[in-house]
């Protein structure tokens, strides 16, 4: 009997994850696509005990009761000269000709190499800024993006299997609302995902209703005016920047939030609690993510991801007796752990500067998908006090047991390089970890810089036979999924939510299970809740999108970047179908 419940399903192994060499197929069924990545995986450990760890690896993977990351499906264990980390940010490391296009450069080595991209565009000059070399007015950041969609469209037109790519700009620089507007146009930045990076500062002026300075560094060479200003830039503190205009915080944060409801972008990014709740807060600084916004990262950083399926840890489901194997998500989340770590040691990298990024803090984030399903599978609606509950207490159990075995792999292995133990256990996630994580650290040390994220889990879901991804809602019942082929077309697929489907299989007498909840059924404020409960457990950052209906009043929308930063929240993303964007998935009851 296949595994395989959806032809969906079926489809993305074939097409995404199925090893072949040439016209040759290696894996004939998904379990040797386990059996590969787990023994490529156990390569990097010693070996009299690589053996040991490839059965841990693939019992682990078995069921899908683990998803890692994409890039590591596709590409451990193949001859593919490809990585197998996700996404990558990269680096504009300095506002000249040549730095833009050595930038350029490595997004396209990257990308090829099936990495995503993120960029921080805030280092360019803003648009008519004179270039002192040439006397030439500088065109300004949106039009350099545009070079890099450009080139990711050209390498997807080869059939290159390549990543998304982010952009961010700060909520002070002079070319803000341009950004803020890009995409606006249906033919410009298809490639691209655009967020603002909005301070501590920002908030308070959009509250007190306050002007708010756009600027940008003074040009070294640059006759300054009166109008300089000092202030942190990038993470550099005393920093002149000429003010270029002022504007009404409130007008700004407001044309942000239109654009999100009509464009289904930007989203929000927030640069200081992101910072501030760095658990690397000593030695970088962070400005952009990657693609989806789960792993704030430095220049050159990179992220390593896998989720556990929480669906294949339920216990008699749909009963009065259904309830959680607690034991099994604690197993599986130390082998994950170390699974994920040895990923860093067996990959590939595009660029050098990516190997010594990811080498010096050895970077994981282990999280959870399938979270809405197992909830009506427990009886629980989602959305209600015992499910923030419940969430809350599954993400402390993954986390508690992903800081405990990457201490304990630091007393067996070491610690990563730039660990500075005073100095990281003064950091204010640090400081939140229970009394007996900190002991272990002081103890052992640290294998990995951060240790837990909530990816998006699209895809690897859908393989999954379609569970609820990440932390999102069930979207519907049945619907319509579009999903892009080799040559750019698209292919329609119907399909049903995994836990409606094990319902029917179990013979279930109602139309629905009676816990069930869809994203219909919820308002963003539920969103905003879901994501609130599991923030303290995840000490890199969660990826949401709340989505909403097209006919949902802009309204109900006004407050809700605000809410999401007042709640400590990393970042904050909405989607509503519009005529730009139309709408990846639509349901069809």
């Amino acid at each position: 009997m296949s595994i395989f419940l959806e032809a969906l399903s079926r489809h993305i192994w074939e097409l995404k994850y199925r090893y072949h060499q040439a016209d040759k197929i290696i894996d004939h069924t998904i379990e040797d696509t386990w059996q590969r990545v787990a023994k490529a995986v156990a390569r990097a450990e010693k070996p009299a005990e690589r053996l040991h760890w490839q059965k841990q690896f693939y019992a682990l993977l078995a069921g899908f009761r683990f998803l890692p990351g994409g890039r590591i499906l596709a590409g451990a264990g193949t001859k593919h000269k490809v990585t197998l980390f996700n996404c990558f940010v990269m680096n504009i490391a300095e506002d000249s000709l040549a730095g833009i296009f050595k930038a350029l450069q490595e997004g396209a080595i990257t990308l090829q190499a099936g990495g995503g991209v993120g960029y921080d565009f805030s280092v360019l000059r803003p648009r008519g800024e004179l270039v002192r070399k040439t006397g030439i007015a500088s065109s300004g950041p949106v039009s350099f993006m545009k070079i890099w969609n450009t080139t990711c469209g050209v390498l997807l037109s080869t059939g290159t299997r390549r990543g998304a790519m982010m952009a961010v700009m700060r909520c002070d620089h002079p070319d803000i609302e341009e950004f803020i507007t890009a995409k606006a146009d249906p033919l410009e930045l298809r490639h691209f995902n655009v967020s603002v990076l909005v301070s501590d500062a920002f908030m308070q002026a959009v509250k007190t209703d306050a002007e708010w300075n756009l600027v940008f560094p003074v040009i070294e060479g640059e006759k300054t005016t009166n109008d300089v200003v000092v202030q942190t830039w990038n993470g550099k503190a005393n920093v002149p920047c000429r003010v270029y205009r002022r504007v009404k915080a409130r007008e700004l944060w407001g044309r942000i939030i239109k654009n999100a409801y009509d464009y289904a972008e930007p989203g929000v990014l927030f640069e200081d609690t992101i910072n501030r709740m760095n658990t690397l807060h000593y030695c970088e600084w962070i400005g952009a993510t990657n693609p989806c916004g789960e792993i704030p990262l430095p220049a050159y950083g990179a992220c390593n991801l896998g989720s556990i399926n929480l669906t294949q840890f339920v216990l008699d489901p749909f009963t009065e007796q259904a309830r959680l194997d607690w034991d099994g998500i604690e197993k599986c989340s130390a082998v994950a752990t170390r699974f994920l770590d040895n990923v860093i040691d067996v990959s590939l990298y595009p660029l050098k500067e990516q190997k010594k990024q990811a080498l010096a803090t050895r970077r994981i984030g282990l999280g959870l998908t399938g979270l809405a399903d197992a909830f009506v599978m427990l009886g629980v609606r989602y959305g209600s006090d015992e499910s923030l509950r419940l969430a809350s207490k599954i993400m402390r159990c993954i986390s508690t047991v992903t800081w405990q075995t990457s201490a304990e792999l630091a007393g067996e292995k070491g610690s990563f390089p730039l660990y500075q133990q005073e100095a990281y256990l003064s950091g204010e996630y640090v400081k939140t970890l229970a009394p007996e994580i900190r002991a272990s650290i002081g103890k052992y040390g640290m294998r990995n810089s951060h240790h837990n994220t909530i990816a998006p889990t699209g895809t690897i879901s859908l393989l999954a036979n379609n569970v609820s991804s990440g932390i999102e809602p069930i979207f519907g019942e049945a619907y319509e999924r579009y999903v892009i082929l080799p040559d750019g077309e698209r292919e329609k697929f119907l399909v049903t939510d995994y836990v409606l489907q094990l319902w029917r299989k179990r013979g279930g007498s109602e139309k629905l299970p009676p816990a069930w909840v869809d994203s219909r059924d919820l308002l963003p404020v539920d969103h905003l809740n879901m994501q609130s409960a599991l923030q303290p457990f995840i000490d890199n950052a969660i990826s949401k999108t709340i989505n909403l209906p097209g006919d949902f009043p802009f309204g109900g929308l006004s407050d809700v970047y605000t809410k999401a930063y007042h709640l400590g929240l990393k970042g904050c993303t909405i989607y509503r179908p519009n005529l730009i964007t139309g709408s990846v998935l639509q349901c069809c009851l």
